[in-house]
């Protein structure tokens, strides 16, 4: 079937052709030019470098699930990934592509996990629009691109632009620094779950013309353990020029993984799975259960949580910190958006303990300790809140002081570095609560990524539906849009927002009202800056 000239395909023809043709298992980047067809009433097909892909419409929307921008995993495990092989059929795009494997039983995993998904609101090629690619959380462990909550739909109706959501490898499949370990293989194994999203991005760069995206206006949006690999992005020479504009939502890198605790993971894991140092076969010929099932490993540097993954200074792909001990130079000119929930850690730790909701003033000193991630004297963090916040009961410091000790600090590292070098830089702080279970959720972590999407609808969103949650969603979906479009998040629903700078250190804080403020935890902020930031996992 020739698709080079647009036209009009109808789902019959494209099925029969791909059950009577035979696909090409060539490898490398298809000669063909990237290029869409559609007609009214049959899916869209779009012709990318590799192959061409037929996706579904609904509502003006164009949507396309499962697309592949590198071949099997399997076939490189703790390696660099390859591009795919060629196609000629066209192929289907109306399902999501497999999650990387991980310890969520919830999602249909494999190795063969490099997929990603598209919406846009036109696929002839003519028009530019800004693309909005989003990098899903999870801490370097779990979690897709599929997560209902990341549906696109809103955010291109709304925006007139183009949604991309991505699947790379995770845990020990994508972070296992086994570079002195494997007597020379796996070089890249430490960063090879970064090394699929620079995979990602450069799809987007070859092939977004043709789903109406414009490859000179990418901006990259991540929450929690997304928001840490566009930090990590930010400082990664591959990555130079893939991406114009950022935005993190309660999820910082300041420092990577050191080598050495790295191979020290590496060897803990190892070790858990049954295989050698040096034994190259054994750890290619385990099963990916097995793999999976190593993931439960004690962290060797911290024995009382599990094992870490996460990028690694490898001298390879990161050859120095994220955000230490400045801000990158190579990314000081882009557009940076940096977000944190006001009480970030109240579902990190109140789902496993619920008791914190019920602390008294004697035990809270005990239970600081361990969840704050610094070390500072507890009795001098309840002395400051009682002092700052007279009216915070023993359950609200804790979850104040945990977030501003362990979450939000990281946060203010990069803001500040990122305002020393004069990058153009704004901060948020979301306080809007959740309605949930009487509101004991407050504004915690992972409550924004509705309103990014502006999907308030969405299974997983929790920021309820009423008239804040409208409000606040249409303001931060809306400077998302405009930080893509225009390289600043202003935008007409919004009071002004200025850039970061020290010391006013200007916050937009989205809450029962949206305001301008200026250092807005400042008490907060202050007490924790006399510990050094200490980045878990580094």
């Amino acid at each position: 079937m020739n698709i080079e000239n647009n036209g009009i395909f109808s789902r019959r023809t494209v099925l029969q052709s791909i059950a009577a043709a035979t696909p090409l298992i060539a490898v490398g980047c298809a000669s063909a030019q990237a290029g869409a067809a559609f007609g009214g009433g049959s899916d869209p097909v779009v012709q990318t470098q590799y192959g061409p892909v037929m996706g579904s419409r609904q509502n003006n929307v164009y949507t396309f699930k499962g697309i592949r921008y590198g071949a099997d995993t399997s076939q490189t495990r703790f390696a660099k990934p390859n591009p795919p092989a060629e196609w000629k059929t066209i192929l289907p795009a109306h399902e999501y592509g497999a999650a990387a494997p991980q310890k969520n039983q919830n999602l249909k995993q494999s190795e063969d996990c490099l997929f990603l998904n598209v919406w846009t609101p036109d696929v002839s090629g003519r028009a530019k629009r800004p693309v909005m690619v989003y990098l899903h959380g999870g801490a370097y462990n779990t979690g897709s691109g599929s997560d209902e909550l990341y549906d696109g739909t809103n955010l291109v109706t709304k925006g007139d632009v183009v949604v991309i959501t991505i699947n790379h490898r995770l845990n020990a499949f994508g972070y296992l620094s086994l570079t002195n370990l494997m007597g020379g293989s796996y070089l890249d194994s430490g960063n090879a779950g970064q090394w699929d999203i620079v995979l990602a991005l450069e799809w987007v760069k070859a092939n977004i013309t043709a789903f109406g995206g414009d490859p000179d206006r990418v901006m990259l949006f991540g929450q929690s353990g997304g928001g840490a690999k566009i930090a990590t992005l930010m400082a990664t020479p591959a990555a130079k020029g893939l991406f114009h504009s950022a935005a993190t939502m309660s999820g910082q890198q300041v420092t990577a993984s050191g080598p050495i605790n790295a191979e020290k993971r590496a060897r803990a894991y190892l070790q858990n799975v049954g295989v050698g140092v040096g034994d190259v076969e054994a750890l290619a010929a385990l099963s990916t259960e097995r793999l999976v099932e190593g993931i439960q490993s004690q962290d060797p540097i911290d024995p009382e949580k599990g094992l870490y993954f996460g990028p690694v200074l490898d001298e390879r792909m990161l050859t120095r910190h994220p955000f230490w001990p400045d801000a990158p130079s190579q990314s000081s000119h882009i557009p940076m958006i940096l977000g944190n929930a006001h009480d970030e850690t109240r579902i990190f730790i109140g789902r496993k303990s619920p008791e914190t909701f019920d602390m008294s003033w004697e035990d809270l000193p005990k239970w600081l300790p361990k969840h704050m991630r610094c070390d500072i004297s507890a009795d001098e963090v309840v002395r400051v809140y009682r002092k700052a916040y007279p009216d915070y009961s023993a359950t609200d410091v804790f979850y104040a002081a945990t977030t501003a000790g362990r979450s939000w600090r990281g946060q203010v590292e990069e803001a500040d570095v990122r305002a020393k070098e004069k990058g153009p830089t704004w901060v948020y702080q979301f306080d809007l609560g959740s309605p949930d279970d009487g509101g004991k959720w407050g504004a915690t972590h992972t409550i924004d990524i509705a309103a990014a999407f502006n999907n308030l609808d969405k299974e997983g969103a929790f920021l309820g539906q009423g008239p804040d949650a409208v409000r606040v969603a249409d303001q931060l979906s809306s400077s998302f849009i405009a930080l893509a479009r225009n390289g600043t998040p202003n935008s007409d629903n919004l009071p002004e927002w200025s850039r970061y700078e020290v010391p006013e250190r200007n916050t937009m804080v989205f809450g029962k009202t949206t305001e301008l403020v200026s250092d807005p935890r400042k008490v907060e902020r202050e007490l924790f800056a006399k510990v050094p930031f200490i980045q878990w996992g580094s």
